[in-house]
């Protein structure tokens, strides 16, 4: 039996290469000629990159550290790895060329020669640890993304300074083939593994299946992703987190293997939750130790793996929380004596039981919430002295709203950096979306190469300079605004993201968020983020040409006719309430043509086309029927996100609501229009609304979506200026 089961992983792994999305260079194979920094650079800057010499540089007391010196056309970077040579050559773009690179838009407008610089620009890092990317990563920002997607988002990602980035890409193969050599065959554990989309959530012992089953070419071509995502990293010399293992397996676990102890986990928002095996017997030991050699064999190893025992609500059972943290432990340090375990904290995560039980020393805490709630005060008393990185998750479920809880990474990171017995060793970059709010990704990784603590004011006085190339009055007076504003707010209020618009929530006259978990009110003054368009059309047309400048303008835009939503609705309530039929007919057109104009905003950028999101799904399927799957796998978790005990009961429907074009124009105002009609015939017949089932009304439409645009369309200055004259 275990002959023929290594024969089927021999296949398998053998079949890895041949996805379309192509296969990774063995591991340790020599980066491109002139070194990663060099390679990067040039794909980065094909113009200037031979103007920059990259050189390595000793790290100061085991701190990264870069040095950028140079004349003319001639600079030289002189970094502790790659990716911080990166992060030097960036600071130097920023503060000495008036350039940037971002995850929305950049400006590499630049002069034929690089400018030199008057003095070396000197930075270390002021932590070791600068970890990037959320769990919820690989479903809300793209589980259908290939490589060209992620070349781009490491480059970004060095470029801004950090140096883990967790990997959950490929994860589905090691389960699968773990899995293959315990009792199931390939077909049991592809029904088990989730679609892509909903992946994260299944590595988090959430749920498992919605979306799949998974295809044989589909896992082997995440498989050629991942080897080209973790070889990258590590030619730049960052650490790619893995997921470790701590005891998820498949139904009939206990059937399949004579003698298995099984927890039940009950349910996760309406999910079943797959079975917990007990880490204190032989046979976890036994399923952790094909899983980490099975991860080797694919990816190689690593230094850190990331696992969250008792993930959000999961239950010990019997089972002592503390023996249960020691056997994973133990099966982590047999696999990789020299690890990190890096665990989220989140709600009750990490338990004390856990902290207590293991070497705190090899463990790192990714705090989710220091700039959430205000009782947070103390991390080393929480986790008993454990090293943690300051986190931040400013955006859930890719919400595309602006702003950020600035204010207390000002105020708190420096202070409980450098109070004494401090146990912050890092910083933790968490949206569960990427791609979005390019001021907060700065400034955030900003603050683990800065000496002292931020001045709000003077960065953001600084940022619109580099972000659209060169000094403009009316660009700092737009971005004063939006830091007094968007990312202006604190988490006094106990909310660490900005509040949802109500164009894209399930229709009620009362209705104050779209997605169950959003704020339930504005966190600012509207009136006065409106001033920040008008300043933002009266930049110099000169500084107007970036994709910085084009995507700042459409959030801006954006976000300033979402929030016409929380003005009018009130309004249309006043009028129903009144039976007045003809004020209600009037303020519902206008929201309908707030709606489309939204949707004309949001076309003009390629990143907030539904089109697009459907298209990469699609590219990943090898036959008609996958690709079908795939697209619904994908469109799901921007809607319904599960079945309807999930969308209603656990109140998942709209939790990634989006502003985007197709989404906006497609359900949101179907939605809308039908409640709209509803209502009006209720007044025209004396009666009161029937009610909309609204589930089957959104699950039609998301598993025979109309037709929607991939390419952008219209002029985002004109679209501007009609908002702006319209607010």
């Amino acid at each position: 039996m275990h002959i023929a089961r290594r024969t089927l992983l021999g296949a398998l792994a053998g079949s890895a290469a041949l996805g379309a999305v192509g296969a990774a260079p063995a591991a340790g194979a020599p980066a491109a000629p002139g070194g990663a920094a060099a390679a990067a650079l040039a794909r980065l800057l094909p113009r200037h990159h031979r103007q920059v010499v990259f050189r390595p540089l000793p790290r100061r007391d085991g701190d990264d550290a870069f040095r950028v010196s140079g004349q003319e056309g001639r600079v030289t970077v002189e970094g502790s790895t790659p990716a911080v040579q990166l992060t030097g050559f960036h600071w130097y773009l920023r503060q000495t060329a008036d350039a940037h690179f971002s995850w929305c838009g950049e400006q590499t407008a630049l002069p034929d020669k690089l400018p030199g610089l008057r003095a070396p620009l000197v930075r270390n890092a002021n932590v070791r640890h600068r970890f990037a990317l959320n769990d919820t990563n690989d479903g809300y920002t793209g589980p259908y993304h290939g490589w060209d997607y992620w070349e781009r988002e490491i480059d970004v990602l060095a470029l801004h300074g950090f140096n883990e980035v967790l990997v959950y890409a490929g994860a589905d193969a090691v389960y699968h083939r773990t899995f293959i050599e315990h009792g199931y065959s390939d077909a049991d554990v592809r029904r088990w593994v989730p679609g892509p989309a909903h992946q994260p959530w299944w590595l988090m012992q959430n749920m498992a299946s919605f979306g799949g089953p998974v295809s044989r070419e589909l896992l082997d071509r995440r498989v050629a992703l991942a080897q080209r995502i973790v070889r990258r990293l590590r030619e730049l010399g960052m650490t790619p987190v893995f997921p470790g293992y701590y005891g998820t397996v498949p139904p009939d676990f206990e059937r399949r293997n004579e003698g298995a102890r099984v927890i039940a986990q009950g349910d996760w928002q309406g999910f079943p939750r797959p079975g917990w095996l007990d880490p204190r017997t032989p046979h976890f030991t036994r399923v952790a130790r094909t899983f980490y050699r099975v991860q080797q064999e694919l990816y190689g190893p690593t230094s850190m793996y990331k696992m969250d025992l008792l993930h959000e609500g999961g239950s010990p059972g019997d089972v002592p929380v503390g023996d249960a943290a020691r056997a994973v432990e133990k099966a982590l340090r047999t696999a990789h004596p020299a690890a990190t375990w890096a665990i989220l904290g989140w709600q009750k995560n990490p338990r004390r039981e856990i902290v207590e039980a293991v070497d705190r020393s090899r463990m790192l805490v990714l705090d989710g919430i220091p700039d959430h709630y205000p009782n947070v005060t103390d991390r080393e008393a929480d986790w008993d002295g454990t090293p943690y990185a300051f986190g931040t998750i400013w955006n859930f479920g890719g919400h595309t709203v602006m702003g950020a809880n600035t204010r207390d990474w000002a105020d708190l990171y420096h202070r409980w950096r450098t109070k004494d017995g401090s146990a912050l060793s890092g910083v933790a970059l968490m949206p569960e979306a990427a791609d979005n709010n390019p001021a907060a990704l700065a400034l955030f990784g900003d603050l683990a190469w800065t000496d002292g603590p931020v001045d709000l004011a003077d960065w953001f006085g600084h940022w619109p300079r580099y972000r659209y190339g060169g000094a403009d009055a009316n660009a700092v007076r737009a971005w004063e605004v939006l830091r007094r504003t968007a990312y202006g707010c604190t988490r006094a209020d106990g909310w660490g993201e900005q509040a949802d618009g109500l164009f894209g929530a399930r229709p009620d006259l009362a209705v104050n968020r779209a997605g169950s978990w959003s704020p339930r009110t504005l966190r600012y003054d509207p009136d006065e983020f409106d001033r920040a368009l008008p300043a933002l059309l009266a930049v110099a047309p000169a500084l107007r040409g970036s994709s910085a400048y084009r995507h700042d303008l459409m959030d801006v835009a954006r976000q300033s006719v979402a929030n016409r939503s929380r003005l009018l609705l009130p309004r249309i309530k006043a009028a129903y309430d009144a039976r007045d039929r003809g004020r209600l007919g009037e303020l519902t057109r206008q929201w309908l043509d707030w709606m489309g104009l939204l949707e004309e905003v949001v076309a003009t950028d390629e990143r907030h086309l539904l089109g697009r999101w459907l298209a990469d799904a699609r590219a990943w399927g090898s036959t008609p029927a996958e690709r079908d799957r795939l697209a619904a796998d994908a469109l799901s978790l921007l809607t319904v996100w599960g079945p309807r005990a999930s969308a209603n009961g656990g109140k998942l429907h709209d939790y990634a609501n989006r502003e985007w074009s197709g989404l906006v124009g497609g359900l949101y105002r179907l939605r809308w229009k039908t409640y709209f009609a509803e209502l009006d015939a209720s007044l025209a017949a004396g009666r009161k609304p029937r009610q909309i089932d609204w589930y089957a009304l959104e699950e039609r439409w998301t598993r025979q979506p109309p037709a929607v645009r991939t390419k952008p369309s219209g002029d985002v200055v004109r679209i501007a200026r009609t908002v702006a004259s319209r607010l």
